[in-house]
C-alpha cells in the first residue's frame, strides 16, 4: 500500500512540475504516470490536484490583486479601528502618494491608500494593491516627517515587491499540494496518509496571518528597507531617517511583544544593514535641516497622535 502511495505522489511531483513550467500537462502525466509505475485508474485521481498546482503558479492578475489587498485590509480593520482624524489621515495620504511615485511602482490597479490605525502598538501593514495601515504608536516614534516618510517608503516596497503576494502564492499551492493527497487518500485507502494530509492542512496560514502573526522573512524586510532608501533619495527626503527610525522604535519597543517585535527581524539589525547601504551613497556629511515649513506642517498634522 505505502509503495503505491509513493507511486501516485511521485506522479504528481513530477507532472505538476512540469505543468507549471508550462509543458503539456496531459504528456507530462503519462510519462510520469510510466515512470512511476502508477495503474491507470490512480493517473485520473491525482490530475486535477496537480492541474491545481499548474493554476496557482499563474500570475496573480491587478484586478485580483486589488481585491485581495481590500480583503485583507478589511480583515485587519475587523479587529482595529481607524483613527478619526481626517487632518493626520490627509496628511499621511500626501506623503505615501508622493514616495508612491518615486517608487519602482508608482501605480496599482486600484491605488495607493493609507490610513491610521488607533492603536498603541507599533506596527504598519501593507496589503497587495497598495493599502498600507500605519499605526499611532508607529507614527508616535517620528520627530520629523522625513522619519514618517522612511515609514511609509518601507511599507510602499513591500507593495512594490509584492511581499504579500509570494505569501498568496505560496498558500495556494499549498492547498493545491493539499489537494493531491485528499486524491491519494482516496484512491489508496491509507489511514496514514489521510492523517498525514489533514495534519498539512492545518498549517495553512493566509496573508492576514503572514501580517499579524509571523511577518515577512528576514530578507524581505531587508530588501523592503534597501528599495526604502532608493525611494526616500529620489522624493528629497533624507534616508538617514530610516535608521532614526528604527532606533526609536529599538528604544521602545519590548522583546516577546505581539507587535513589530514579533513580526519584524531585531532593528539592530536592520540598523547596520541600512548603514551598510547608505555609506555608499554620496550623501552629505551631516544631515540637512528639514524644511521649516515641512516641520511645521508635520507638527500642525501629528503633533497630538
Amino acid at each position: 500500500m505505502k509503495a503505491r502511495a509513493f507511486a501516485v505522489l511521485a506522479a504528481f511531483a513530477i507532472a505538476s512540475s512540469f505543468a507549471a513550467a508550462g509543458l503539456d500537462f496531459g504528456s507530462a502525466l503519462k510519462d510520469a504516470a510510466g515512470k512511476a509505475g502508477v495503474k491507470g485508474e490512480d493517473v485520473e485521481a491525482v490530475a486535477g490536484a496537480a492541474k491545481a498546482v499548474a493554476k496557482s503558479a499563474e500570475d496573480i492578475t491587478p484586478e485580483q490583486e486589488f481585491y485581495i489587498g481590500r480583503a485583507v485590509a478589511a480583515k485587519l480593520l475587523s479587529t482595529r479601528k481607524p483613527y478619526v482624524n481626517k487632518a493626520a489621515n490627509e496628511y499621511l495620504n500626501l506623503i505615501g502618494l508622493a514616495l508612491a511615485n518615486f517608487s519602482a511602482r508608482p501605480e496599482t490597479y486600484g491605488g495607493y491608500r493609507f490610513l491610521i490605525i488607533d492603536s498603541d502598538e507599533i506596527n504598519a501593514f501593507a496589503a497587495p494593491g497598495g493599502l498600507v495601515l500605519v499605526t499611532r504608536g508607529l507614527l508616535r516614534c517620528a520627530s520629523s516627517e522625513d522619519a514618517v516618510a522612511a515609514i511609509v517608503a518601507h511599507e510602499i516596497a513591500h507593495v512594490t515587491g509584492s511581499h504579500g503576494l509570494k505569501a498568496i502564492k505560496k498558500d495556494r499551492l499549498t492547498k493545491a499540494v493539499v489537494g493531491v493527497g485528499v486524491a491519494a487518500a482516496q484512491v489508496l485507502g491509507s489511514e496514514e496518509l489521510s492523517e498525514q494530509t489533514s495534519i498539512f492542512k492545518d498549517t495553512i496560514g493566509d496573508i492576514t496571518g503572514t501580517l499579524v502573526n509571523s511577518g515577512y522573512s528576514r530578507d524581505l524586510e531587508f530588501e523592503a528597507d534597501a528599495a526604502a532608501i532608493e525611494t526616500l533619495i529620489a522624493a528629497g527626503y533624507d534616508p538617514r531617517a530610516l535608521v532614526e527610525m528604527l532606533s526609536a522604535m529599538k528604544s521602545r519597543i519590548k522583546a516577546g511583544g505581539m507587535d513589530f517585535a514579533k513580526t519584524h527581524p531585531d532593528p539592530k539589525k536592520r540598523i547596520e544593514a541600512v548603514e551598510k547601504i547608505l555609506k555608499k551613497k554620496k550623501l552629505p556629511a551631516t544631515a540637512s535641516e528639514a524644511p521649516a515649513a515641512r516641520q511645521a506642517r508635520f507638527k500642525a498634522a501629528l503633533g497630538s497622535i
